[in-house]
């Protein structure tokens, strides 16, 4: 990444008042910070301010650990109730993908990934099956296979083992690639903010187990997929990204999954850049997409 493309990335929340956006941009113009992207938003229904600002890395003086403990007295200015982080575009991000047997989300943030399309470096596959191994390690990735027992000791077992092999890459994004595991509710806590997980139906609607089955059932007309942040309840986490697809009556379970396949896999791969650009803001339940 050459100088002038390198950024600081800034997001911020807070609750809403006048002289927010000014004490940022003041802050920002007496370090001689160059703003090549700023978004704001501002929810009537809970009174909280959303901000994500881009900064030329090359127009300040200091490099990003200086910027972060300049930006606390900004924060501290602005009240007691701010939630902010900066992220600085140089530094590569990390990737985690946990799978099963089903591969077409893999294959496809592999290819991705290979083509330069999504700028990451995927530290490790890991799949409660061993059927993915060879792609993944066709593209230089290791991949670890944990078995997942029925009951729950062995079960527990093995999520303490996929803790650590996790944690042990540091990653900036969990990737939950049609795992089809349960997270237990610790480890939703502890990746909060990081695991992303698709579910193929356009949530809430038929959340859980062979949702492409309930809406067959159902008779609906289109079908989706979502890209949601994993929380401890069941598919309910903040969404981050949706789409849809036609069905009709002569449309098979067969075929709703084949074609809900498609959209899962780009539903997944623009979650993964909206949350490795730091675009994605939370608050509560809900999320601000900039």
């Amino acid at each position: 990444m050459s100088t002038n493309e390198r950024r600081y990335v800034i997001r911020l929340g807070c609750p809403d008042r006048t002289g927010i956006v000014a004490e940022i941009a003041g802050f920002l113009s007496a370090a001689g910070g160059w703003i090549v992207e700023a978004d704001y938003h501002s929810d009537p229904d809970t009174n909280w301010f959303f901000t994500r600002q881009v900064v030329r890395a090359d127009s300040l003086p200091f490099g990003a650990e200086e910027l972060r403990a300049r930006f606390v007295d900004v924060a501290r200015r602005l009240g007691g109730r701010v939630e902010w982080d900066i992220t600085d575009t140089g530094q590569p991000q990390r990737v985690v993908i946990l799978v099963t047997r089903e591969g077409h989300c893999l294959y496809d943030l592999l290819g991705r990934v290979h083509s330069g399309e999504l700028e990451v470096e995927v530290k490790a596959v890991i799949g409660n099956h061993a059927d993915l191994a060879s792609i993944t390690r066709a593209h230089g990735i290791p991949f670890h296979h944990v078995p997942f027992p029925i009951d729950e000791e062995g079960k527990a077992a093995a999520f303490a083992q996929l803790r650590q092999l996790v944690d042990a890459a540091h990653p900036d994004a969990i990737v939950l690639a049609r795992f089809m595991q349960v997270l237990p509710a610790e480890l939703c806590a502890e990746w909060a903010g990081r695991a992303l997980n698709i579910h193929h139906s356009f949530l809430p609607s038929f959340v859980g187990a062979r949702p492409y089955h309930q809406a067959h059932k159902r008779g609906v007309k289109l079908i989706g997929a979502t890209c949601h942040y994993v929380t401890a309840e069941l598919d309910a986490g903040p969404i981050v990204e949706q789409d849809v697809i036609r069905v009709d009556h002569t449309d098979s379970v067969a075929d709703m999954v084949r074609k809900g396949r498609d959209i899962e896999k780009v539903v997944l791969a623009r979650g993964l850049r909206w949350h490795l650009e730091r675009r994605v803001l939370v608050h509560g339940n809900k999320t601000v997409v900039f």
